[in-house]
């Protein structure tokens, strides 16, 4: 690329109303390099930057900045991992892609509130363009350690929620037993049966809503089959966006259609959907289009809210199950497995008489509230004991956080 030129085009185009800047862009490089192959794609499938630095130590891509040009960077800081790391805005790339060369061009700006971004790639012809482009897009839709979230009317993957449910497995899940196995048995037979599906002819698909109220499991249930299953995990934050929730929707679904065999997650599915979108959804969910191996988990907190053509037709949502609050057997189960594994050779371990008791006078508590038992009754106890003058035990101040606890329960 003549860098004095693109550095003029680039200054022209961001000076243009926002809805010409693609096309003016586009027209001017198509006229200045008529021999070459060129393509303009979308980021949100191309994301250049994460392909070339998986690929760099293998010498597979190298990614350069033209240094002859002003590349518009902008540095940021994440304050979760204390890092500065810098985004690129609008800036031009020269790239060595399996002993070939291609120069990239990223522009953005905003449109009704979006940001918008493009790119356009340069090659000695378009079958080449094409290539590299479907290489980075192919390596893109990979999920690898990380989940896919959508949120705010765009995909991104995040490693950092993958690493958060880690923890979460059928061990450590205290559910009644039939419960857990048959969710886990339904899942793992659907993900192990795509042929004998195809065989038979029946759509290898699966709606599984879990319903009940808040505290009493669904969400840890769904970490674990993630964790358990080991597959492509799409999780769905919001359909709202700045253009139509329709839009949204036909994003989710395509990428879930492309990601297959995979897990699409729906929480609190009744937050999702609303009058105008709930057409477009039921369409997308067992309409024409081809949902094969897609596991789509929904969570309500509220299944009254649910238009009954979502839970009550089984081709949508074929399997439901309801998490009651924890009987007897589960509190016990639950309050034994933080003392054996928390609480275990320390000073603050329970006896079992004071399990016993604690399993009595937590009747109608969900998990949720059994945690906040345990979690908020072991911080008094570490702040108390730095005083010499504190005697109580955790079994003491459990007793009295029982009493708190179900004050607040009543409201």
């Amino acid at each position: 690329m003549n860098t004095k030129i693109i550095q003029q085009l680039i200054t022209e185009a961001l000076k243009l109303p926002t809805n010409a800047i693609s096309y003016h862009i586009s027209q001017q490089l198509a006229a200045m390099y008529p021999d070459k192959g060129l393509l303009k794609v979308s980021k949100d499938s191309f994301n250049l930057q994460q392909y070339a630095q998986q690929y760099a130590y293998a010498k597979l891509c190298n990614l350069q900045d033209d240094s002859h040009i002003y590349n518009e960077i902008l540095t940021c800081w994440d304050g979760i991992e204390n890092r500065v790391y810098n985004y690129a805005q609008n800036a031009i790339y020269k790239v060595k892609w399996q002993a070939e060369e291609l120069d990239v061009l990223l522009m953005s700006w905003k449109e009704f509130n979006c940001d918008i971004s493009y790119y356009w790639i340069l090659a000695e012809s378009k079958e080449l363009a094409k290539n590299f482009f479907t290489a980075v897009c192919d390596w893109n839709a990979k999920i690898r350690n990380e989940i896919l979230v959508f949120e705010y009317g765009r995909w991104y993957k995040d490693s950092d929620l993958f690493e958060s449910i880690q923890d979460a497995n059928f061990e450590n899940l205290v559910l009644p037993s039939n419960l857990k196995e048959d969710i886990l048995k339904n899942l793992k037979n659907f993900f192990t049966s795509g042929e004998v599906y195809e065989k038979y002819g029946v759509p290898w698909k699966r709606g599984i809503l879990f319903t009940g109220s808040p505290g009493n499991g669904k969400t840890h249930t769904v970490k674990a089959l993630i964790n358990q299953l080991q597959k492509p995990c799409l999780y769905v934050k919001s359909f709202q966006a700045p253009y139509a929730d329709i839009v949204s929707i036909r994003q989710v679904f395509k990428q879930a259609r492309q990601s297959a065999p995979c897990i699409l997650v729906l929480e609190d599915i009744d937050s999702l959907l609303t009058n105008q979108n709930r057409s477009f959804f039921l369409n997308e969910l067992d309409g024409f289009a081809n949902n094969q191996g897609i596991a789509i988990i929904a969570t309500t907190n509220h299944p009254e809210r649910l238009d009954p053509a979502i839970s009550n037709r089984p081709s949508r949502f074929d399997r439901k199950y309801h998490f009651e609050l924890p009987g007897i057997l589960e509190r016990q189960a639950y309050i034994a497995l933080w003392n054996d594994h928390r609480l275990r050779n320390t000073e603050m371990q329970l006896s079992d008489d004071a399990v016993n008791e604690l399993v009595k006078l937590t009747e109608d508590f969900s998990f949720a509230y059994l945690k906040e038992l345990l979690f908020s009754s072991m911080r008094r106890l570490i702040i108390a004991r730095p005083s010499d003058t504190i005697t109580d035990t955790l079994e003491n101040i459990m007793l009295s956080e029982v009493a708190i606890l179900r004050e607040q329960m009543r409201g």
